[in-house]
């Protein structure tokens, strides 16, 4: 019988892509604005379990390169983990990213050919409003302004049903700094061009 498990909590991602980025709204299918997507998802996780491991207060963050469609896969990967964070909690972040985690970031595991494993650092990880920033020293430095909506009062500009493993509706937001600095991944853009998301998460699944 396998793990079941349970995460939930805040996410971010800004990646290199122009905004509004062309691979969200062509289901991966699509050419990215360059030659590769260079890509970190970040998490807060406020609530879950990990069979008996709570992983309520971990933070971390997944790392990715991909070609220009990312759906083609031969993706570089890599993940990074607060060191606040116990082993155990460590080992459980790695099992919900594998392929056979059924829920959540695991869905990314087939595309990642080249995986550079599982660092600590400490992670740095503010919501506020629909302004939202990571940073972890000398390897990610991200910011995000969501799109205020016209219509909804309070909310952003949002896509729904959308191909994403974190969440099927997502946040519109500009990336107002983007460093990416990790894994032998690259990239710098602080222009305010790029794209950027953030959602709520709230996953479920079971490891063989």
């Amino acid at each position: 019988m396998g793990t079941k498990w349970t995460a939930k909590g805040e996410y971010m991602e800004a990646c290199s892509c122009d905004f509004l980025c062309p691979c969200i709204t062509k289901n991966s299918t699509t050419p990215a604005t360059h030659d590769f997507c260079k890509v970190a998802l970040a998490f807060d996780t406020t609530d879950g379990r990990f069979g008996d491991v709570s992983l309520a207060g971990v933070r971390w963050v997944f790392f990715a390169q991909s070609k220009a469609i990312m759906a083609e896969g031969d993706w570089i990967g890599g993940l990074v983990v607060d060191p606040s964070a116990s082993d155990e909690q460590v080992a459980a972040i790695a099992a919900i990213c594998g392929p056979d985690a059924g829920d959540g970031p695991g869905k990314f595991a087939p595309l990642i050919t080249d995986f550079r494993g599982v660092e600590r650092a400490p992670i740095e990880f503010v919501k506020n409003g629909h302004e939202v920033r990571v940073k972890i020293d000398g390897m990610l430095d991200q910011a995000v302004v969501g799109v205020e909506s016209l219509t909804a009062e309070g909310e952003c500009v949002a896509v729904d049903n959308t191909f994403h493993p974190v969440n099927k509706r997502l946040n519109l937001a500009s990336a107002v700094r983007n460093v990416i600095k990790a894994f032998g991944i690259s990239w710098e853009d602080n222009s305010g061009r790029t794209n950027g998301h953030f959602a709520p998460f709230d996953w479920a699944g079971e490891v063989a």
